[in-house]
């Protein structure tokens, strides 16, 4: 499998081999990620405009589109620079006028020349009580009115580029489609009695109605299909790579993890012990685990996580768990020590500001073997780290993590298992899409003596009330986090949010009471002020929403959030789980700016009603979409064209078990379905996949 099947070709060349298309307009096009015929063909119209033929304008509710046949009457031009020119027109049973701002005479007498039939279309307005249609999209003679479809289909446009350009380019990439073999799962079709490929595009691109624009509609549905399958596709055939790949059987002899649960004040969970046994199965198999553990706040992952890195040091190896920061792996490393020192085993922490001697020594205990379990940011991917025996690694909140780093870390470990760790309850189709080449425990119970936070929503003209609450649970000897807004427009603004919070705070309660954090400060000051709330030396915590993730502070049982109609769910869940995690009775109050969206309400009500993570996650994919719950930019999520995630994830689950089916009855995809799929791969320019095709 070398290079793009020839049979592709005409779909990958250039957007001027189109009718209608220049160089210029072939850069305009290029603004929209549109640079072959192949793009242009999955760039569906969002809407169509109703262009069915009447015989009249009578009886229309103006203002309208219509297309009507007429006879051109009298052309009155303009009587001053840039006014109108117009001109009278009758169809079967009234009059009205046509008009044109610097309308050319001369251009306008050829085109419409008096006593002449022609078929208009556009828009219909009252003015001055007498019907007009200015501008219209389409004047043509009767021999031509067969072009102007029933259903015009309505594309996204770019600087420089029409509708009527739009259209023409599409209908001439349609010209070219291929007769391409089918990829697809005949039994799928037959039950959803789907078009074949081209087939589908042919009718997305010429809707007979609003109707055929519905995720629903079996055109939409087979080319969403076709996108979801070849994403999963690539999935599989990661995961059927890493399966090949050769791995370690590490198995637990239990002394260690014994010890553990034995000095443990409460019983794991159901959800726990489940994870437990499933993750120490994996890791006593030959092939490799990769394996995503999903967990709420505050479901007890890192009592998992340690028990699976026991795994690893009783088979006579090491364990490595990543964090995405410096303050997480400190952290990491604050849960896990008494765990360490119960099961005796040796626990170290590298960051990137171990230097010199300290860092060289801890390298060579590394490379010995004397250290057990080393905690860390990606400062372990560093050349000269070296394990003695490398048999796990876990990484920490995987959405800053990619496939590609996911790999690095296991080349470290020749064959190391790998454990991903998530504390963002991820609704199944987009945990699917992201985690489709894993296997997945989900924790979906929260340990005895986790107790409820009690949400309440407060409109920010109460300040003053929440300012005088917050003094009195101050004496108390309570600590509180207090969130302010991030302005996207500017962090200088974040900054601005932040520190006027903070001045104000510390003029209400007091000097040395009030610390802050932002993105802005540097590293060390940063966990200077952590540090200082940390040790409950400074009482309030004003920051931006670097503590989102997984920052511990079991003395704080208070969060405030300002403006928190702005925030994501997935993120006013995850601040909120910062507190209820020591013996005081927690609160969490979010306040909002009136009068309130309708979407910021009903995310403000999910989130009093219920702290079930994945209820919350389900709601915001609905509301917002797949990009924005995971923050497309840092996800690595695809970039879907057609398929929906929010009204389609039935689907993904679909197109997940077709491509696992497809991939274990012929793994190196040679039969005639196998090689219909290569074919769709390269298509849809899954890379990542023909790379793995080619090299396996």
């Amino acid at each position: 499998m070398t290079g793009r099947p020839e049979i592709l070709f005409p779909l990958f060349a250039g957007l001027e081999t189109l009718q209608g298309i220049g160089p210029k307009t072939a850069q305009n096009f290029a603004q929209i990620d549109i640079e072959t015929p192949r793009d242009l063909l999955f760039s569906l119209p969002y809407s169509v405009v109703d262009r069915r033929r009447r015989e009249s304008i009578r009886g229309l509710d103006f203002p309208a589109i219509a297309t009507v046949e007429v006879t051109i009457g009298t052309h009155r031009p303009a009587r001053n620079k840039g006014g109108a020119y117009r001109i009278t027109v009758t169809d079967a049973e009234e009059e009205f006028q046509l008009v044109f701002f610097h309308g050319r005479s001369r251009y306008l007498e050829v085109q419409l020349p008096e006593g002449a039939r022609r078929v208009v279309s556009g828009k219909l307005e009252l003015f001055d009580g007498a019907a007009q249609m200015v501008h219209p999209d389409h004047m043509v003679a009767l021999d031509e009115a067969a072009e102007i479809p029933d259903f015009e289909p309505v594309y996204h446009l770019t600087h420089g580029v029409s509708q009527k350009t739009m259209f023409k380019a599409a209908q001439s990439a349609l010209d070219r489609l291929p007769d391409l073999a089918e990829w697809a799962d005949p039994s799928q079709i037959r039950k959803e009695d789907w078009p074949t490929w081209s087939e589908a595009l042919t009718f997305a691109h010429n809707p007979d109605g609003l109707d055929a624009l519905a995720a629903e509609a079996p055109a939409r549905a087979r080319l969403a299909y076709d996108e979801l399958f070849s994403h999963q596709l690539t999935l599989a055939l990661a995961r059927a790579r890493d399966r090949t790949l050769p791995g370690r059987s590490s198995v637990a002899t239990g002394a260690m993890q014994s010890r553990v649960l034995a000095a443990l004040p409460y019983r794991p969970t159901n959800a726990q012990a489940r994870a437990i046994d499933e993750i120490t199965t994996d890791m006593a198999r030959s092939d490799r685990m990769n394996r995503l553990l999903q967990g709420d706040v505050g479901s007890g992952k890192t009592l998992v996580a340690f028990m699976a890195l026991l795994v690893a040091v009783e088979a006579g190896g090491q364990g490595v768990m990543m964090a995405p920061t410096e303050i997480l792996a400190r952290q990491h490393l604050e849960a896990l020590s008494p765990l360490a020192d119960t099961a005796g085993v040796v626990l170290e922490i590298l960051t990137g500001r171990d230097k010199g001697r300290e860092r060289a020594a801890k390298c060579a205990a590394l490379a010995r073997g004397d250290i057990h379990i080393l905690v860390g940011t990606h400062a372990v991917f560093q050349a000269d780290v070296s394990f003695h025996d490398l048999r796990l690694a876990i990484v920490d909140e995987q959405h800053r993590f990619g496939v590609r780093q996911r790999m690095e870390l296991a080349e470290k470990g020749k064959g190391a298992d790998v454990l991903v760790m998530t504390a963002t309850p991820i609704p199944r189709s987009l945990a699917l899409t992201q985690y489709g080449d894993m296997e997945v425990s989900v924790l979906d119970e929260k340990p005895p003596g986790r107790k409820p936070v009690k949400t309440a929503v407060i409109s920010t003209e109460r300040m003053q009330e929440v300012v005088s609450h917050l003094r009195g649970a101050i004496d108390e000897g309570r600590q509180c986090y207090w969130v302010c807004p991030l302005v996207e427009e500017s962090e200088v603004m974040d900054l601005t949010a932040a520190e006027e919070r903070f001045k104000h705070l510390r003029a209400t309660l007091g000097d040395g009471v009030v610390g802050l954090v932002h993105g802005q400060m540097p590293a060390a000051e940063k966990d200077a002020a952590m540090a200082a709330f940390q040790a409950g030396k400074t009482k309030v915590l004003v920051a931006t929403t670097v503590i989102e993730v997984g920052v511990n502070v079991p003395n704080a049982s208070i969060m405030v959030i300002e403006r928190a109609e702005i925030f994501g769910l997935a993120q006013l869940h995850q601040l909120r789980g910062r507190v209820g995690r020591g013996d005081a009775a927690s609160t969490c109050l979010l306040l909002y700016q009136a009068p309130l969206s309708k979407g910021g309400q009903k995310r403000l009500e999910i989130l009093r009603e219920t702290e079930d993570g994945f209820r919350i996650s389900e709601t915001d994919l609905e509301m917002r979409g797949a990009g924005d719950v995971i923050g497309t930019a840092q996800s690595g999520l695809p970039r879907f064209r057609i398929a929906n995630l929010e009204r389609q994830a039935g689907l993904m689950a679909i197109a997940q078990s077709d491509a696992r089916a497809l991939l274990t009855s012929d793994p190196d995809l040679s039969s005639p379905r196998g090689q219909a799929a290569r074919v769709l791969l390269w298509l849809m320019k899954q890379d990542q996949a023909i790379r793995l095709i080619s090299v396996g």
